[in-house]
């Protein structure tokens, strides 16, 4: 727990640090590197041992996601791509209901890619594009994190009911409720901040964080089929960087349709 707590720490300092105090490119830097970080690690869900077939697909989702936002440069273009990752993760819901226990190589790689660009394309338009976007991107991933971190320790302290046994056995629907509770009260806090009207944002944030809830299970799912415990070893008390991003990666497209629809940017 106390590593747990320190990586946390020195994440948060590290990520306000960038987006508060930086510039445009180190924050396109930094979410760069998480991406890049979290398609290696998701090439060990396509059963590729072989480092240089890793080092392909990792080039691949890089060279994808740069594509996507030069070639998507108009707003209504790009909410296409959004829309698309939005449908993905409902897809991966619908895929987790079935909760297989081996999953086709070229099915995990399509995952990835459909997991990883999207998120990673919204969060540099926000940054570069949306009116106080470094906040804004700063609020999606402090509400992500509050729902893991009140679902982590609700569920540690009363968990009974199991979410979903045949993915992940230790989240349970009390530790659901926990982290919904935290994310209504983020939502609520950034309604005063941001001046939106309080219901719409704070039903959009526990639409975001029920999300996140789906991409933490979908990286479970993957991870049980290959046969892992965790994505990574980089982060200590977490693990690696899927398992601190995966809630992030399903939560941000819902974010960024239902902002631009109540008026925060185009």
């Amino acid at each position: 727990m106390r590593a747990r707590i320190l990586t946390a720490v020195v994440l948060a300092a590290v990520l306000i640090g960038v987006l508060l105090y930086g510039s445009a490119w180190s924050a396109r830097a930094l979410f760069g590197l998480f991406i890049a970080g979290g398609a290696w690690e998701w090439s060990a869900f396509l059963g590729a041992a072989a480092r240089a077939r890793r080092v392909v697909y990792m080039l691949l989702v890089a060279a994808l996601a740069i594509a996507a936002e030069l070639l998507l440069p108009a707003a209504r273009e790009f909410s296409v791509l959004m829309v698309f990752g939005v449908c993905w993760w409902t897809v991966a819901l619908l895929w987790l209901l079935s909760a297989p226990q081996w999953t086709p190589g070229w099915a995990a790689a399509l995952a990835g890619v459909c997991a990883l660009v999207p998120t990673y394309c919204a969060l540099i338009r926000i940054i570069n594009l949306w009116p106080h976007g470094a906040e804004w991107v700063l609020f999606i991933l402090t509400l992500t994190f509050s729902a893991d971190t009140g679902a982590f320790f609700v569920g540690h302290a009363c968990g009974r009911v199991r979410l979903a046994p045949r993915v992940s056995p230790q989240k349970t629907w009390e530790g659901v409720l926990g982290g919904m509770t935290l994310a209504a009260v983020v939502g609520f806090a950034g309604s005063r901040w941001s001046g939106l009207v309080s219901g719409p944002f704070v039903t959009l944030c526990l639409l975001g964080a029920a999300y996140s809830v789906v991409g933490d299970l979908t990286e479970s799912m993957f991870k049980r089929g290959a046969g892992l415990k965790d994505s990574g070893r980089l982060f200590p008390g977490h693990g690696g960087i899927l398992d601190r991003i995966d809630g992030v990666l399903a939560a941000t497209p819902v974010m960024y349709i239902g902002l631009a629809w109540l008026g925060v940017a185009s």
